[in-house]
């Protein structure tokens, strides 16, 4: 039965109000030559259709979405071999089939550049032991000689093809070749647990897995076949098991692993594809599961090549641009990483430790490379920001453009970093959205001024509104995230779950029929958007409530603390109890002083309101493979939930962290009888 309000309650009352100050605006030569612009003026010259300004162009994207959608596709004049009568069949949640009748392939976006420069990098990439180019040219032809070994083994369309891979070329080329035949791509991380893995593989039931041998990180070769091999013999239904060799003497294979070396030769590129309903699974992505089973959410190709396209408009990418995001193949910013070879672009790609010799070889590659697109977790650039790190000074970033960040919000203090430490004359783009869209619902405008803290602009398409418990949307006030009309990229299904009751139960069950994504979100008088955190996470002291990211923010600022974690206990009959979790910097200690000026910037930042009852000294903050921090299941261990069913430490980047959070609760529980 659905419920009628969030679960999370009331939105934050004390949240900041108003639009932030203005750290850049696009020049005007800029801003004209952005892709934004070049879409606006083919809309007045195709459609008829005049915008002098981002907010009526987004109102229209949301309130036709035949109209636009239909736009996007005929702007970037994507090939269907079939393009179907409709754009959308009915708008509604779940439900909705877009482009019904159409015939595609994915893949054919990224394949149509070969031929026009084949000798052009598609992918620079680096690895802690070794580093490359693929071309065009080569990227095709072993995408292709892929795509037809795959076949002899018997994957058809349809069949789903798993694969245990760094950040390197082979995800890349093993993904193109799945997606090019009609087979159906998901990806783990190598350094992913076991159990983490077979919970994501077994429900989804591949016929092909393609796994490395092992792994360099932070200088520290980890072999991985004996894991490898035992995933293999756990997964039903399992006949090809393809060895990616990158460790120089790695354990045995096992007798009947197929080398993948052999698999890339003796063909010419690009491979042909299999035109594929639009609604045909393209791949298989998962929810965190720090709580439970990973959710295996399916995409389709129209929806992604939909949204790729969009996500090129909306970050000015062109073949002029080489793009980069520091991420691991674990987190949906992998397969973001495809979204700028829609449009011709270079991707460079970085595998390794980050800190490995210092936190600005990120900076030194992306400049060595020529990257002019620069995105990273919000967490990576706070960190350079706490390192005293100063790009500008280390790296040739002279190409560089634009900056980004995801995965939480990023402080105003990170943007004062950002004009300050790498350039003055930036684009900060940061973006908001998530898996189980595989895009952004909130991010950047080429045309917009940067506000601080801000997020420039709700993206076209995306309905997006903050609503109160009541479902009343509002603007200036923290509420709910949600989105109420349908779009492309939304999940097609959950994999298995035959009834839809999962995916409904996901998204829909607070207010039928509209997305509840499940953060704080601040629509701003100028229409930019502030994201405060997940809303399940929420801070709810003596009735007022507050994303959990404020508090980070003024803790945070202070240079002694590198992290922290913050949760709120709501019993019944007593007081709520919140404790603040804190990470010091190597050789400071939690002294009383310290303690107070916490609770001082705290009070003068947040709001004396926001205090918290006991401030605790901790060696990590746990956090999920994208870099969340686990407020929800510390939440459920200090009110007396088991550890195993708190979290799922094989879903962890850094399972062991969980060890010094059950302690406390034990002594905590103890204490309190």
């Amino acid at each position: 039965m659905s419920n009628p309000t969030p679960a999370a309650g009331a939105a934050p009352v004390e949240a900041p109000t108003g639009d932030a100050p203005i750290l850049w605006t696009p020049p005007k030569a800029r801003a004209e030559a952005s892709e934004m612009a070049r879409f606006r003026r083919w809309l007045a010259a195709e459609r008829d259709l005049d915008f002098d300004a981002y907010h009526p162009l987004w109102q229209w994207s949301v309130s036709d979405l035949a109209g636009f959608w239909s736009a996007i596709r005929d702007y970037f004049d994507l090939g269907v071999s079939a393009p179907g009568e409709a754009v959308i069949d009915r708008e509604v949640m779940p439900g909705a089939h877009w482009f019904p009748g159409a015939r595609l392939n994915f893949a054919d976006q990224i394949w149509r550049h070969v031929a026009g420069d084949p000798d052009r990098p598609a992918l620079l990439w680096r690895a802690e032991t070794e580093a490359g180019t693929l071309t065009r040219r080569e990227l095709a032809a072993k995408a292709a000689a892929l795509a037809a070994n795959l076949k002899a083994m018997g994957v058809q369309r349809g069949d789903r093809v798993a694969a245990i891979l760094p950040n390197r070329p082979e995800s890349q080329i093993a993904f193109l070749a799945t997606a090019s035949i009609g087979a159906v791509w998901s990806l783990c991380s190598p350094d992913m647990g076991r159990t983490a893995i077979l919970d994501r593989f077994r429900q989804i039931t591949p016929k092909v897995l393609i796994a490395a041998d092992g792994y360099v990180h932070g200088g520290k070769a980890v072999d991985r076949m004996k894991t490898v091999s035992d995933i293999a013999g756990e997964l039903p239904g399992l006949e090809r098991l393809v060895i990616v060799g990158h460790l120089p003497d790695p354990a045995p294979r096992p007798p009947h692993a197929v080398d993948w070396g052999p698999l890339l030769e003796g063909a010419e590129g690009p491979p042909e594809t299999e035109q594929v309903d639009a609604d045909h699974p393209l791949w298989i992505v998962y929810s965190s599961g720090t709580t439970g089973n990973p959710k295996p959410i399916v995409h389709g190709h129209a929806g992604i090549l939909m949204e790729g396209m969009k996500f090129g408009l909306h970050m000015d990418l062109s073949e002029r641009d080489t793009f980069m995001w520091l991420t691991a193949s674990g987190w949906i910013m992998w397969n973001t990483q495809l979204m700028p070879l829609l449009r011709g672009a270079t991707v460079a790609t970085f595998d390794g430790a980050p800190a490995r010799p210092d936190m600005g070889e990120v900076w030194r590659f992306a400049g060595r490379s020529g990257v002019t697109c620069f995105g990273a977790g919000a967490a990576y650039l706070t960190a350079c920001l706490k390192d005293g790190v100063r790009p500008r000074e280390t790296a040739d970033l002279s190409a560089l453009r634009t900056v980004s960040a995801t995965g939480s919000p990023l402080p105003p203090e990170a943007y004062d970093w950002v004009y300050d430490a790498v350039s003055p004359d930036i684009w900060l783009a940061p973006i908001s959205g998530g898996t189980d869209i595989a895009g952004a619902f909130v991010g950047g405008n080429p045309e917009l001024p940067v506000r601080s803290g801000e997020m420039q602009c709700r993206w076209l398409g995306m309905a997006v509104e903050a609503w109160d418990e009541a479902g009343n949307p509002m603007i200036d006030q923290v509420g709910e995230l949600v989105c109420t009309k349908p779009t492309p990229a939304m999940p097609l299904f959950f994999w298995g779950d035959e009834d839809g009751s999962r995916l409904h139960e996901s998204y829909f069950d607070t207010w039928p029929g509209v997305w509840r994504h499940g953060d704080w979100i601040r629509i701003t008088p100028s229409g930019g958007a502030v994201i405060y955190g997940r809303s399940d996470a929420t801070i709810n002291r003596r009735g007022l409530r507050l994303g959990s990211s404020e508090i980070y923010r003024a803790v945070e600022a202070l240079d002694e603390v590198v992290d922290s974690l913050v949760v709120d206990l709501e019993f019944l009959g007593r007081e709520s109890w919140m404790p603040l979790f804190v990470v010091t910097r190597e050789g400071v200690a939690l002294d009383d002083a310290l303690k107070d000026r916490i609770r001082t910037s705290i009070r003068e930042s947040v709001s004396a309101r926001f205090l918290p009852d006991e401030i605790v000294a901790m060696p990590e903050v746990p956090r999920t493979l994208s870099g969340k921090k686990l407020e929800v299941p510390v939440k459920k261990l200090l009110l007396g939930a088991a550890p195993e069913t708190a979290a799922n430490r094989d879903s962890l980047a850094n399972p062991d962290a969980l060890d010094a959070y059950v302690a406390f609760a034990e002594a905590h529980r103890a204490k309190a009888r």
